[in-house]
């Protein structure tokens, strides 16, 4: 028998890229992409070319026989109301093409949805989205849920904290990059994790055959975006925090380290800009 298959749905995102990079042992991918993708010499990725939106009976076929659905797909923040209301419609979609498949559903969610909440967050505090990416993540996990509970379908939203590289400091970061400065003389603090070790934790979570209905996704302990710059050799010119900025959202990964087959190490700005330099020429 072959290896167990997961659709993943907005294949050429970033962390689409990114599990092309890093895929997980023992289980196949199916990506979608709306365009034709050319594979690198020696990756023959078994891609799907369609548009989950318009075309539902594509995105039944492409899940047929799939054990589970990874849905990264959906617009990055910054863009309109209207537009981000795709995050909602995708996530039903993909729970539709699940049920065909009698599959079960992941869904990428974010660290937006808990807002500008202090103190250690886990996935039973309440949602208090600060902006419309935070409130349209929200509503998608809130609709997927009951869908899926309609139809027999076992969803798990991934409330992804920031991963090193595609972060606004990191991956963001250019010359004369500039940082918020809180007046305790610190930079904004988050939950993170290493891309690297994003692969392998979605990768263990695609072959779990039951995962609760939300995960926090980062590694323990929240870290200043100033450190992780600093471990990257990028300069940053402070400059006074707006007073709508968020000095911290710190994850509890207490119930994915559950989960998981290995340990979570502490979030590391050293290890995660080390991450990111072996991938970043990948995304450039």
């Amino acid at each position: 028998m072959g290896k167990p298959a997961a659709m993943v749905l907005g294949a050429t995102g970033r962390i689409g890229r990114l599990m092309q990079l890093c895929p997980p042992q023992g289980m196949a991918l199916r990506l979608q992409a709306r365009t034709p993708q050319a594979a690198p010499a020696g990756q023959p990725w078994d891609w799907h070319v369609f548009d989950p939106l318009a075309e539902p009976g594509a995105l039944a076929r492409a899940t047929a026989g799939a054990a589970a659905v990874l849905c990264l797909a959906g617009p990055v923040p910054g863009r309109g109301a209207g537009e981000m209301q795709d995050h909602v419609r995708l996530g039903e979609a993909a729970v539709r093409a699940a049920a065909a498949a009698g599959a079960r559903v992941l869904l990428a969610s974010s660290a937006a949805v808990y807002g500008a909440q202090s103190g250690l967050l886990s996935e039973t505090a309440p949602l208090r989205p600060a902006n419309a990416y935070g409130a349209a993540k929200a509503e998608m996990e809130a609709q997927a849920a009951a869908l899926g509970a309609a139809l027999g379908v076992p969803v798990c939203a991934l409330r992804i904290g920031n991963a090193a590289g595609f972060d606004a400091a990191l991956g963001g970061w250019r010359p004369g990059f500039s940082l918020d400065q809180f007046p305790d003389g610190r930079s904004p603090r988050r939950s993170y994790i290493g891309v690297q070790m994003l692969a392998r934790v979605l990768g263990a979570l695609l072959q779990l055959p039951e995962l609760p209905p939300v995960l926090n996704i980062a590694q323990p302990g929240a870290v200043e975006m100033a450190a992780l710059l600093q471990a990257a050799g990028r300069a940053a010119t402070p400059v006074p925090a707006p007073a709508a900025a968020i000095p911290e959202v710190a994850l509890d990964t207490a119930r994915l380290q559950a989960l998981l087959p290995f340990a979570l190490a502490p979030a590391d700005p050293a290890q995660m800009a080390a991450e990111w330099a072996a991938l970043e020429p990948h995304f450039t």
